[in-house]
């Protein structure tokens, strides 16, 4: 006997992925709470570290060396993963307001975003570059390096702000920049830097022993302090200060105190005057118990602190704690932060000083120990173990046993209960009726004229009118879930499965939805089909085909597909067929291959965040606007990439045309990390299938040591239209696909008239 599914009883939703929440994941992935979800909102796959950020920018350390993979993370703790943007909160209904997708549910919400910059200095919006938030400095970093690189003459760098963060960030920025110069042969006394502080010294939190080792450090350096030079506006070039007195500066670094996301003023809560939010000792808001803040954005009324990464760390297991208290109905337990603490300040060279409460010192060997500590602390969340699957053996009293602990009411107890018992078949295994329609009701698929019969006047069938002189193309595609964020994975399914009519140069008129959803309580089920479908309907309403009708069931996993009515003209002539291949003509591919082995990766926790996050950006693309353009530019046969993969649904092609191909293997558009994790042996589990078709390659031998030939076989979801073009419109064509934003676009090979070989395809290195 299986063991029982847990469905889903409550739902906890973690905005922001600072150190706080880091720490939460790592801990439900640890030790997974049955019945609850997790579901992270973030802007940002990859989240900095800020006790090594001053690291980076000196150059001792890499970029994923100071970063933490939120979506590997994710994914090792069970929870879901949305790349996006919080903007609002509305309390009442318990939803998050994000950009560019639908709202989240939840039953506890926990606020962990940072601190945003105060800019109410005049002009100071647009002539400086804030270090918060964390995510928007690095490309503004980059961007200087590279100025710093090609100027001539003299450069200028102010850094306002002479906190810790402040003077660590002025000392390793000249160690870098310095360096850059020298190692190009120039000058390093072409960079001059200037700290400004409002205050009478640098380091004001800090012992007068610290302060003055930093005076020294800055002296020896050559980086001037203005202390008591209040920045009171800022121009192009220009900082004015309060003693009326005016700095010319190339670049302005802005490192002053920070508060609140503007947002958080409409949300109701009680915040403090720098706009954070007020928290108990047990990290909940003073308004809502039901949401909970840490880091840098939340304020303890009783335990006041400066803003450090350290406190960040320290709230993260007593805030996974109390969350995992409020899922089981217990009520929270107090956090006392400590009054004193251990900070070690680097000064760019590899070099640092340490201070706690009066002490001071430094030295090689301080940086050292604390590069030993920062280093420990990232493995923690980049080197993940191999996880057992929780539950195993669990029987259906105790699975109840567990579920109904989460539930507040008694109608809930008997969802819960009813979730994990045996599963009617049949039509009883239909999600009922009253949840779809809630969770459809607010969907607005494109209305067609030639929709009689659609989602707008229900009824057992759809009825679609067939307009003069066009004939019908359909087509189908269904598959399980591939990602955790329900509304990426309707936009894809829905994609995927418009992309057969698009290869054929036909118009997609209308789409049948059919999905199967876990068992669980009708509000989580009610919100799955809704994220799902409302991602689907965006793609579907962007190609005007409407959504005329479904069906939804019940299952193990969660799976969608449409069946996908399309028009072209009747004569047949328009349609792009695979079999059109001409010998002479350039194969074009318009999108990156890797899908496959990339997702393999993904869910044995082997790629990078950022790999999934350009595959789904390729994967959400549509094929429309380049099936179009393909045509224009006089492709006469088309078909796009999927499951068969590259050589799959060439071979198809070659077959029916009579004629042979050439694929170039250094010309193929690969997706990032996908040579990584095939050279890694990571494939999909279609891989092996797809790779008997080497039969069909002529010279195989001295080709299967190029990094890119497994990717031939890799299958693919949503890829890319795969298409012969004229030679001599080929590079026109490329271009203008481009230009369209397919930026991937290549030609991939020619068509060669048919040999007397048995193998169709021949590969080049």
């Amino acid at each position: 006997m299986q063991t029982p599914e847990q469905p889903v009883i409550r739902d906890i939703v973690l905005i922001g992925g600072g150190h706080s929440h880091v720490g939460v994941l790592k801990r439900f992935g640890m030790k997974p709470l049955p019945g609850v979800r997790l579901t992270i909102i973030c802007r940002d796959t990859h989240t900095p570290y800020s006790g090594m950020l001053p690291g980076y920018i000196a150059g001792h350390y890499s970029y994923d060396e100071v970063h933490i993979d939120l979506r590997r993370l994710a994914e090792f703790a069970g929870a879901r993963f949305y790349r996006g943007e919080a903007h609002g909160i509305d309390r009442t209904q318990k939803l998050v307001h994000c950009s560019g997708r639908p709202p989240v549910s939840y039953d506890t919400l926990s606020i962990n975003i940072g601190s945003t910059p105060q800019l109410a200095v005049p002009g100071a919006v647009d002539h400086v570059v804030p270090v918060k938030p964390i995510y928007g400095f690095n490309a503004r970093w980059l961007a200087l390096l590279e100025r710093v690189q090609t100027h001539q003459g003299k450069l200028h760098i102010a850094v306002v702000g002479a906190g810790a963060g402040g003077v660590e960030l002025c000392l390793a920025m000249q160690h870098r920049l310095g360096t850059e110069l020298r190692q190009l042969g120039r000058n390093p006394d072409a960079l001059s830097l200037t700290l400004f502080t409002a205050g009478p010294d640098i380091l004001e939190t800090h012992s007068r022993r610290v302060r003055q080792m930093f005076r020294e450090t800055l002296r020896q350096r050559g980086i001037q302090v203005h202390a008591n030079a209040a920045v009171n506006e800022v121009q192009g070039g220009r900082l004015h200060t309060a003693d009326g007195q005016v700095w010319e500066a190339d670049e302005i670094i802005w490192v002053t105190r920070a508060g609140g996301a503007a947002w958080l003023r409409d949300t109701g809560l009680a915040l403090d005057d720098d706009g954070c939010i007020r928290v108990r000792d047990t990290l909940q808001s003073l308004t809502d118990p039901d949401i909970y803040a840490a880091g840098d954005v939340a304020s303890m009324d009783n335990h006041p602190r400066e803003k450090a990464g350290v406190f960040a760390v320290r709230q993260g297991p007593p805030l996974a704690a109390n969350l995992r208290r409020a899922a089981l109905n217990q009520p929270p337990k107090p956090f006392r932060p400590q009054k004193h603490w251990l900070a070690l300040i680097s000064t760019g060279d590899q070099y640092a000083v340490a201070s706690r409460g009066g002490l001071g010192f430094r030295g090689a060997w301080v940086w050292r120990w604390k590069d030993w500590i920062d280093r420990r602390f990232m493995r923690k969340f980049n080197e993940l173990p191999a996880m057992d699957d929780q539950g195993a053996g669990q029987n259906l009293k105790t699975a109840g046993a567990q579920l109904t602990s989460l539930t507040r009411n008694d109608d809930e107890a008997q969802q819960a209960i009813s979730a994990i018992a045996m599963r009617c078949g049949g039509c009883g295994a239909k999600v009922g009726a009253s949840v779809l329609s809630r969770a459809l009701g607010s969907l607005q698929p494109v209305e067609r004229d030639d929709v009689v019969i659609g989602l707008h006047a229900p009824d057992d069938a759809a009825v679609v009118r067939i307009p003069p002189g066009k004939a019908s193309v359909y087509t189908v595609d269904f598959f399980r879930a591939f990602i955790d964020d329900p509304y990426v994975f309707g936009r894809v399914s829905a994609n995927h499965a418009l992309g057969d009519v698009f290869a054929m140069g036909a118009e997609a008129q209308t789409a049948t939805a059919v999905a199967t959803v876990p068992p669980g309580l009708e509000s989580k089920v009610e919100d799955l089909v809704f994220q799902m479908m409302s991602g689907a309907v965006a793609v579907l309403n962007d190609a005007n085909c409407a959504l005329v009708g479904g069906h939804t069931g019940e299952g193990r996993e969660l799976a969608l597909g449409f069946a996908v009515n399309g028009l072209i003209d009747a004569d047949g002539d328009a349609a792009l067929r695979k079999g059109g291949l001409k010998a002479g003509q350039a194969l074009i591919l318009t999108k990156p291959i890797g899908t496959g082995t990339l997702f393999a990766a993904h869910a044995r926790l082997e790629a990078r965040g950022r790999w999934i996050d350009a595959a789904l950006t390729s994967m959400m693309q549509s094929n429309q606007a380049a099936a179009a353009c393909l045509r224009a530019y006089g492709a006469t046969a088309c078909t796009d990439l999927t499951g068969f993969g590259l050589l799959g649904h060439l071979v198809e092609m070659t077959r029916p045309s009579e004629v042979d191909a050439e694929l170039d293997l250094s010309a193929l558009p690969v997706l990032d990390g996908a040579e990584e994790t095939v050279a890694s042996g990571i494939l999909s589990s279609l891989q092996p299938a797809n790779v008997r078709l080497r039969r069909a390659l002529r010279n195989q031998a001295g080709m299967v040591d190029h990094p890119r030939y497994p990717l031939i076989f890799d299958p693919q979801t949503a890829g890319g239209l795969l298409a012969s073009v004229p030679t001599e419109s080929a590079n026109d064509c490329v271009r203008a696909l481009k230009a369209l934003g397919y930026t991937q676009t290549a030609v991939i090979g020619r068509v060669l008239p048919q040999s007397d070989a048995l193998e169709p395809v021949v590969l080049v290195p």
